[in-house]
């Protein structure tokens, strides 16, 4: 059994050790993840704001608690005072558009007919995010997927584990479902499966293409016979652009 283990850069000792989730395990937590989504998409869009804007307002409110505790998990200077104020600003800018932004695009409005393109969420989004700015980064994506309808499972880097398990504290105590966003503790070979048998309708990664690439690659060279790096190159792009959420 693989162990995810946060060592700190200050001492050297161990702020966080526990055993990565079995395979069976994780997939069993996607597919919870999968069956809750729909409900979670049906409740007004004002609603989803609402818990989430909760869920970050709670988050807030650890940030005594978060600063000190991200000192000891990354190295991050106490002076510094944490990530709190850009995750509220970005979460406010990206619940202020999200009404325009998840609207219909409207194609012809005539005598003849109504067409238009309808904005539907994509599922399942996971997010894939790094210990550098632990809270920052992985807002850009969990907020405006779980807005736009879709539950977001958040695997987050093994040196910033304790990021993740307040996010998903402060969204459950704000009212997110604990099966719409889930904080799961992966090792890179059963994220490397989950995405290799499609489990999600869309995957947010935040590294270098490189990364993506030695654990995606040798599947796509299973399944076209070529090294597949354009591909993966292509899709890492891809991944910056969080406007696909809810295409």
């Amino acid at each position: 059994m693989s162990m995810i283990r946060c060592i700190s850069p200050i001492d050297g000792s161990v702020v966080f050790e526990a055993p990565a989730l079995a395979p069976a395990a994780a997939e069993a937590a996607v597919a919870r993840a999968k069956d809750a989504q729909g409900a979670w998409a049906a409740r007004p869009l004002e609603e989803r704001i609402a818990r989430v804007r909760a869920g970050i307002d709670r988050l807030g409110a650890m940030n005594d608690a978060i600063v000190p505790e991200l000192a000891r998990q990354m190295g991050r200077p106490v002076r510094y005072g944490g990530e709190f104020g850009g995750v509220r600003e970005r979460t406010e800018y990206m619940a202020g558009i999200a009404a325009d932004a998840l609207a219909p695009v409207v194609a012809e409005e005539s005598t003849r007919a109504r067409r238009y393109i309808a904005r539907q969420p994509h599922g399942v989004v996971l997010v894939v995010a790094p210990w550098n700015y632990p809270f920052l980064t992985a807002i850009n994506t969990v907020v405006p997927a779980l807005i736009a309808g879709n539950a977001v499972v958040l695997k987050h880097a093994s040196q910033t584990p304790l990021a993740g398990a307040r996010l998903a504290e402060a969204l459950h105590a704000g009212g997110v479902p604990e099966e719409v966003f889930q904080n799961l503790l992966l090792d890179h070979a059963t994220t490397e499966r989950l995405i290799a048998a499609g489990r999600f309708g869309f995957v947010n990664f935040t590294g270098s293409v490189k990364g993506l690439c030695d654990g995606g690659c040798r599947r796509d060279r299973r399944r076209s016979g070529a090294d597949g790096r354009g591909d993966l190159q292509r899709r890492a792009m891809l991944l910056r652009d969080r406007t696909h959420l809810c295409a």
